[in-house]
């Protein structure tokens, strides 16, 4: 169990990175494209809600409740009864997300004018933002129907997941990012706002990935007729756990919704440095976080229908120290060369025109979200400790307590900072969330954290801050900022390939070898 788990997470992580590095890639070229004024505040927001609707529903939701009971009919019924189920769920699970994509296309005005509220109001008094209210408007027409295909890509790759092909499922985002990049380049000059051009690489995108895993589904024998059977034991079993899971493991989704809300009343621009910003951030938490994630819940899952508790609580342990030992560094990094890697990625072309230092706004907006970065990894670990067990009413209790909190510290912060209180909101939330997830998993006995966990997490953070401290010191040594764009990248480099060997060198000071994160049991 110890080599299968740490080698999926390894695969996932450098398909994940891939994903990740073309993500960053393509946010470059929408920043060169559109900089951070009112056609970049459009198109974030018309991509952000099917991406949301998308985490919730698919990935956050039935993902979730998918995997533990796909996972219990093959280990007790095997693969015959899995083709059934595969069927009935793809079939019922198509069948409403395509009334609901046709609904969210026929009705974008709504939902434009539901989530960006202020564009809404100022569209209907004939304000400065009604501009943005209409093109917002016309872009989810064609982001919109990206819920669709994505959605049963989430249901292919859990399938896939299952069955330990998770070198698929990892690399399939790839194709959304390579599709959006080749719009914007190839057709951008089409249209008079380049906008138009990245909406139409969402949906392209949409359908390249669901047609890029068909080929995996038949190879292990689960490309099935999609058959609708809402009323099927299986797909009635997961339907129940569906509703709780949407405010579980999707709880930062809906706070950043939140987030995007409330900054279409601030000032323009404010949506687009909380996507920058959440941009960084995501990269290691995809890369890390949900990379484990998405190994440890299969395997959770079948150690529970197993009845294999001490397993269960092992791997979980596993889980947060790997997380744990690549989050902390994660979260010094950003937050110490975030303005460095801005000006790489995103400071050209239009991002850098007008009076507005968008990389200073950016880089603080990282800094709000780092502070809740290791939460955010955590969360994806502790989570499928309930979802494994098919226990989706503890988590969306959580997820209210979490969601109140989240606008409390949003109405507490934003008025006097800005975006940047929105930003800190989450991190808070999350923390909060973090921390309620393992007081429950405590108390009912299903896992607590070891002291070695303890120990190993307190030598990660003394590790991160003196890596941190290290780079902050050298880096400020250098006018970086007048120059050249590839001297920019060289010294980036260097300061990644140090803030690296010196955090690992610290943690072989400490003890820490090879075994220690690679091995489930020590």
């Amino acid at each position: 169990m110890a080599k299968g788990l740490f080698k999926s997470g390894m695969i996932v992580s450098a398909m994940t990175m891939i994903s990740r590095v073309m993500g960053l890639v393509r946010d470059a070229v929408v920043a060169n494209l559109l900089g951070a004024g009112l056609a970049a505040d459009v198109f974030l927001f018309a991509n952000r809600i099917p991406n949301f609707l998308r985490r919730l529903f698919a990935e956050g939701a039935f993902a979730q409740a998918f995997v533990p009971v796909l996972s219990e009919i093959k280990e007790q019924h095997g693969d015959d009864k899995v083709r059934i189920f595969v069927g009935q769920a793809a079939g019922t699970l198509g069948t409403i997300l395509l009334c609901v994509t046709l609904l969210g296309v026929i009705g974008s005005p709504v939902i434009a004018a539901l989530f960006g509220t202020g564009w809404f109001i100022d569209w209907w008094q004939g304000g400065e933002n009604a501009e943005k209210f209409e093109l917002a408007s016309t872009l989810l027409k064609f982001t919109f129907p990206y819920l669709f295909f994505v959605s049963l890509v989430a249901l292919s790759g859990a399938i896939l997941n299952v069955y330990n092909k998770f070198a698929a499922a990892a690399f399939t985002p790839v194709l959304l990012n390579i599709a959006i990049i080749s719009c914007a380049i190839l057709m951008h000059d089409n249209f008079e706002n380049g906008a138009y051009a990245l909406a139409i690489g969402v949906f392209v995108g949409g359908v390249a990935q669901l047609l890029f895993q068909l080929p995996f589904l038949l190879r292990i024998g689960m490309l099935q007729k999609p058959t609708f059977a809402w009323h099927s034991p299986e797909v009635t079993k997961v339907r129940k756990l569906m509703l709780p899971a949407m405010f579980g493991v999707s709880i930062s989704q809906i706070n950043l919704l939140l987030d995007t809300v409330i900054a279409s009343l601030l000032v323009t621009g404010s949506i687009a440095w909380l996507y920058y910003s959440d941009r960084l951030i995501e990269f290691p938490l995809g890369l890390f976080g949900i990379g484990i994630a998405t190994v440890i819940l299969p395997t959770l899952s079948k150690l529970h229908a197993n009845n294999a508790a001490e397993d269960f609580q092992v791997t979980l342990d596993w889980g947060v120290r790997f997380v744990l030992f690549l989050g902390f560094p994660a979260m010094a990094g950003l937050m110490v060369i975030s303005p460095l890697i801005i000006t790489v990625l995103f400071d050209h072309g239009a991002f850098s025109a007008g009076e507005v230092d968008h990389v200073k706004a950016v880089s603080l907006g990282v800094v709000a979200y780092s502070v809740g970065l290791v939460s955010f990894m955590l969360i994806k670990v502790l989570a499928p400790g309930f979802y494994a067990r098919q226990d989706t009413k503890t988590p969306v209790k959580i997820g209210i307590v979490t969601l109140v909190l989240n606008m409390v510290f949003n109405l507490a912060l934003a008025p006097f900072i800005g975006y940047l209180g929105l930003a800190l909101a989450t991190s808070l939330s999350a923390s909060c969330n973090t921390y309620l997830l393992y007081y429950h998993l405590r108390k009912r006995s299903v896992f607590t954290v070891s002291s070695f966990t303890y120990w190993f997490a307190a030598k990660c953070i003394v590790a991160s801050i003196i890596m941190g401290l290290s780079v902050w010191y050298v880096s400020e040594q250098f006018n970086w900022h007048s120059w050249a764009f590839i001297e920019q990248v060289g010294l980036l480099g260097t300061l990644l390939v140090l803030a690296m060997a010196l955090y690992f060198f610290i943690m072989f000071v400490l003890g820490v070898r090879v075994k220690t994160i690679k091995d489930v049991r020590l």
